[in-house]
């Protein structure tokens, strides 16, 4: 299982859309799954995922592998932070 935050517009995939909250999903993984593959199983368009996107607190890239027990952080297209 990996349990998946959602941040900015990317919260309304879970059932909570109080910002005071956590917005969560927990997605089985396969063997094999990138965290491309974890947002296309959420049903997150492309176009709406930024570049800042964290699997257990490192800055990662889409075709980074995960594993179960993993935590991913993603954020939309329009929070991006900026790396100097």
């Amino acid at each position: 299982m990996i349990e998946v935050h959602l941040y900015g517009k990317l919260r309304r995939f879970t059932d909570n859309l109080d910002p005071a909250r956590d917005s969560i999903i927990n997605i089985t993984s396969e063997n094999g799954d990138s965290i491309a593959d974890i947002i296309q199983r959420i049903g997150i368009p492309c176009n709406e995922v930024g570049t800042n996107i964290f699997l257990n607190g490192e800055y990662s890239p889409q075709s980074r592998k995960v594993h179960s027990g993993d935590r991913l952080g993603i954020f939309p297209d329009d929070m991006q932070m900026i790396l100097v």
